[in-house]
């Protein structure tokens, strides 16, 4: 069965789009299929990969294939629908063999108060029992139709019933930060919340109604495989000093006020662990440094492709300016690759 990423932080800007859509298609790169789930109703993954810089094309694909999308595939079970939920086919993503996309609906937030009465554990719970594990068992029928090892999902930044229960359903989480002081209280916050997620999952496993559900959801919790930290200058090939202070203090802050708690909740792995794969330094296990894209972001929007795999006519410079590209460009693809590498490390 597919390993399921969530990238999740409730602050946003901090590039967790990116990140999703970049991971992944290194992901496949090095062989793996992919299934990128864009669970944000502001359906930006899903523009990304399929506007190509024309929002025509994005508006189209809602017209000509009303059912290929993430609301569509849980109607079933969040409309009250007697019919069992069946895979839903995702797209291929163009230009890249084994990378595959389930979009997003602008409407998906439609379903948060049905999950919400359904997380609730209420009176009424029994009528609403499959919707708990409806949204897992989609994602992993649809990974399994197109024979996907990673399913990488993209949450909204909010603290919503739908990212509660996709965050608790996948098998590991990345959390990207930006460098700066409100990246630091958002890890404060989730210090608090990700706890209180894990007692949920807890209580709601030994409720009668969600044990006797079709769609169960998995009392294995998922686990914090790091952050990635992304949107800053450099200066002679390093942070400049202003965003390496605001690094650091990210980085103190998630090992010293993070990791404990998810620790205690079952939400980590061990220190060992991480030090196997990121090494003796792994401080807030971060996965890897991501300097500005500058410039070339447009391209990659234009062209709905990672900055690192821009072909020299995307990069659409010539002579100096192509060469400063193409270094940057092949920088951006060992930082993804590492990335991805060490992912696969952590979760086998």
């Amino acid at each position: 069965m597919a390993k399921k990423i969530a990238f999740f932080n409730h602050k946003g800007g901090v590039s967790k789009t990116t990140n999703v859509f970049h991971v992944g298609w290194m992901l496949a790169e090095l062989g793996h299929k992919v299934l990128l789930v864009d669970a944000d109703p502001q359906c930006n993954l899903t523009g990304v990969i399929l506007s190509e810089g024309s929002f025509e094309d994005f508006e189209r694909h809602y017209v000509d294939n009303p059912q290929q999308n993430l609301k569509a595939g849980l109607q079933p079970v969040f409309d009250g629908a007697l019919s069992p939920l069946t895979s839903t086919q995702p797209l291929q993503v163009k230009g890249r063999e084994g990378l595959y996309l389930l979009p997003g609906h602008l409407s998906l937030s439609e379903y948060e108060i049905t999950l919400t009465l359904a997380h609730e554990l209420s009176g009424s719970v029994h009528a609403l029992k499959n919707v708990p594990g409806a949204a897992s068992h989609l994602l992993d029928i649809t990974a399994d139709a197109v024979d996907a090892e990673y399913v990488l999902i993209d949450l909204n930044p909010s603290l919503s019933s739908l990212n509660q229960n996709l965050f608790l359903s996948s098998d590991g989480f990345v959390i990207p930060n930006s460098p700066d002081y409100f990246s630091q209280m958002a890890i404060h916050s989730l210090s608090r919340v990700l706890p209180l997620w894990s007692a949920w999952l807890d209580r709601a496993l030994q409720h009668p109604a969600l044990s006797d559900a079709t769609y169960k959801m998995s009392p294995k919790k998922p686990k914090y495989l790091g952050c990635i930290v992304q949107n800053f200058r450099l200066r002679s090939g390093s942070p400049t000093q202003g965003f390496q202070s605001q690094i650091d203090g990210l980085f103190s802050t998630i090992d010293q006020t993070l990791i404990p708690q998810l620790s205690n909740s079952q939400l980590a792995y061990s220190s060992d662990h991480y030090a196997k794969v990121l090494g003796n330094e792994h401080k807030a296990n971060c996965l890897g440094l991501i300097p500005d894209f500058n410039t070339l972001v447009t391209q990659s929007h234009a062209g709905s492709t990672p900055v690192f795999a821009l072909s020299d006519e995307q990069l659409g410079s010539v002579g100096a300016v192509l060469s400063q590209n193409q270094a940057k460009r092949q920088e951006f693809h060992g930082l993804y690759e590492t990335i991805a590498s060490r992912l696969v490390q952590l979760l086998a």
